[in-house]
């Protein structure tokens, strides 16, 4: 076992090594291979898919689920035991906080009528937080992380019932700055809790005996030396309700196409360099992010069971219909980035309209919601439903 360690972990550094040169080359490299070596790991997933006999919006449960789910829980909650102490507890996903901001999230006047469900109903704005953070289990300088990135984003004054009681009026969106998820499916995800478990993630795809090098591709081609938590593309990875028989996956782009320096390449950045971008941008100026849906049009094409399928384009296009608005502000007080322990992020924070797909979403809802617990009872930092009046 101490000899695997040791392979991982100079794999490991090898390509925290890549990521300070990576600025350099990674632009060139995307723009010419990166969509067609996408479409052939995509058309290679698929070949190895089978029909499941679906309809648009519809679900069913894998064999083995809830025990997936509750093994995913006991690794997880393990690996946060193990690497924290009481008071120092840190998420066991979308771990290292870059920066928790205030923002308004606007429904656009020109929603296609398909699409006037939930928030997407009329024209309207809500005060929202947004938190920028990073990919997790550990939190390392930003430069050794693994170059993909979260966003969160908590819609407040929301009416109507939600599906989680623990909050009353208000809406989360999630997503990564990959167009697909890690795993395809939760009997998956558990494999790779039990390798991060074990300290050896990478060998969840490049086992030799339960390989994974296609979804290792995917993320591959996404992952990069991030310049700042504002200027990538988020998506969902997995689909949501969009009003009745209806299935939606949605992504966030930034409108701006300026890009931040990253300093003192190819040696180390600092530790968080990445919060620093942030900060130096919203000090100066406003920054805005269409906030995009996207329908399922086809049920094999685009499943809601395997989270490693991209939605293909060429079925159903995105269509814009809100704006993220981040004002100018300070946010990296320790007041404000201490808020982020007592905010718990769920997509199962809904309306019904907007309820989670899906074996990945039907795992996070007890999974989110029992390590947030965990790491606000272990910190001492109970739970707070934010409405927008914070001081901090």
């Amino acid at each position: 076992m101490s000899l695997l360690r040791t392979l991982h972990d100079a794999l490991l550094r090898l390509n925290q090594l890549e990521r300070r040169f990576d600025p350099f080359f990674r632009p060139l490299f995307d723009g010419l291979f990166r969509e067609p070596l996408a479409r052939a790991a995509q058309r290679l997933i698929n070949a190895r898919r089978k029909p499941e006999g679906l309809g648009i919006a519809e679900e069913r449960e894998l064999p083995g689920e809830a025990e997936c789910i509750a093994a995913i829980i006991e690794d997880m909650g393990a690996y946060m035991r193990d690497h924290y102490q009481p008071g120092s507890y840190e998420r066991a996903g979308n771990t290292k906080t870059h920066g928790v901001v205030r923002a308004a999230f606007t429904v656009r006047d020109d929603v296609p009528p398909a699409l006037r469900h939930g928030v997407f109903a009329r024209p309207q704005t809500f005060r929202a937080y947004v938190r920028f953070a990073g990919p997790g289990p550990a939190s390392p300088p930003d430069i050794d992380d693994v170059g993909v990135l979260s966003i969160g984003m908590k819609l407040m004054g929301v009416p109507g019932p939600k599906l989680l009681d623990d909050e009353r009026f208000t809406q989360d969106f999630t997503g990564i700055s990959t167009p697909t998820f890690t795993t395809p499916n939760v009997i998956e995800n558990r494999k790779l809790q039990r390798q991060i478990r074990k300290g050896t993630p990478l060998f969840y795809f490049i086992s030799p005996f339960d390989p994974h090098l296609l979804d290792g591709v995917m993320q591959g081609l996404w992952a990069r030396t991030q310049r700042s938590p504002l200027e990538t593309e988020y998506w969902s990875c997995v689909p949501y309700l969009l009003g009745p028989g209806q299935a939606m996956q949605y992504m966030v782009r930034p409108r701006s196409r300026r890009r931040s320096r990253i300093p003192r390449l190819p040696f180390r950045p600092p530790d968080n360099y990445l919060r620093e971008a942030m900060a130096r941008t919203l000090a100066r100026e406003d920054v805005v992010l269409d906030f995009l849906v996207k329908l399922q049009t086809d049920a094999y094409a685009m499943p809601v069971e395997n989270a490693s399928v991209r939605w293909p384009d060429a079925l159903s296009p995105w269509i814009p219909v809100a704006t993220l608005h981040i004002p100018k502000q300070t946010f990296d007080s320790p007041a404000q980035l201490a808020f982020a322990s007592s905010l718990s992020l769920n997509p199962w924070h809904c309306i019904a309209e907007h309820r989670p797909l899906g074996n990945q979403n039907r795992g996070r809802r007890t999974i989110y919601q029992t390590l947030s617990r965990l790491r606000q009872s272990m910190n001492a930092t109970p739970h707070v439903e934010p409405t927008g009046d914070e001081v901090f």
